[in-house]
């Protein structure tokens, strides 16, 4: 675990808060792209557990092919992380173990989609979004629960593939709760950065397979982060 006084994280705290005031002017949710013209999508997910009293992270990355979903590359980082969980605040924790994965890619991911919200969050900079400043590619963020947001509650949408519902908070639209597979829970969508909410849309419903509801590149990132913490477990 890790513990930090009551100063330090008072500290943190306005400097995280500044870094994503500064940041959502530069947020824009539009598309830099042409989606006929996409063929590589990464699959970002991370990891942590305790050992012998610090708390280490690994970052598991999966590059697939946009067309035939193959799998094109994977990459991990692992390390200790000195951030401690802070909600609304996951970027900073998870970002060098990101980037360091990121440096070992051989391939240009064309997007990059995050276990994790993007604009559906309560500064509109969740890991999806903030990441983006960093890869320098468009986002998407997908998560498996809900990040409640001034009270305000989802709305189930109906049970057949494809359906949603918009999460609208105070007349703007965060994020979507959006049902990829039939009689299984939804998840929860938002663009991260330069793209839109219908583009992200799109290719998360073309990147399901009956596996999972989760798009493939995020499923596989999120298993693949298991293996690799099972293997760190064993040596660290």
């Amino acid at each position: 675990m890790i513990s930090i006084d009551k100063d330090t994280l008072d500290s943190l705290l306005e400097k995280f808060r500044n870094e994503q005031q500064t940041l959502l002017p530069e947020v824009k949710l539009k598309n830099i792209f042409l989606t006929e013209k996409l063929r590589l999508v990464a699959g970002v997910d991370t990891a942590y557990w305790d050992a012998k009293g610090k708390t280490y992270g690994a970052c598991c990355i999966v590059v697939i092919d946009f067309i035939t979903h193959e799998v094109v590359e994977k990459v991990n980082s692992f390390g200790v992380v000195t951030i401690p969980y802070i909600p609304g605040f996951l970027a900073f924790r998870e970002l060098p173990l990101i980037m360091d994965a990121v440096k070992k890619l051989t391939k240009q991911p064309d997007i990059y989609m995050f276990d994790g919200n993007g604009y559906l969050h309560h500064r509109h900079i969740g890991i999806a979004t903030h990441a983006s400043f960093y890869v320098d590619k468009p986002t998407i963020g997908v998560a498996k629960s809900y990040l409640k947001i001034k009270d305000v509650d989802f709305t189930m949408p109906d049970n057949h593939v494809g359906a949603y519902t918009d999460i609208l908070i105070d007349n703007e639209i965060y994020g979507r709760t959006l049902r990829t597979t039939k009689s299984v829970k939804p998840i929860f969508i938002s663009c991260g950065n330069w793209i839109d909410l219908e583009t992200s849309t799109d290719i998360v419903m073309r990147l399901i397979n009956k596996e999972s509801r989760l798009p493939i590149p995020v499923r596989m990132a999120d298993l693949e982060t298991h293996v690799v913490r099972k293997k760190l477990q064993e040596t660290l």
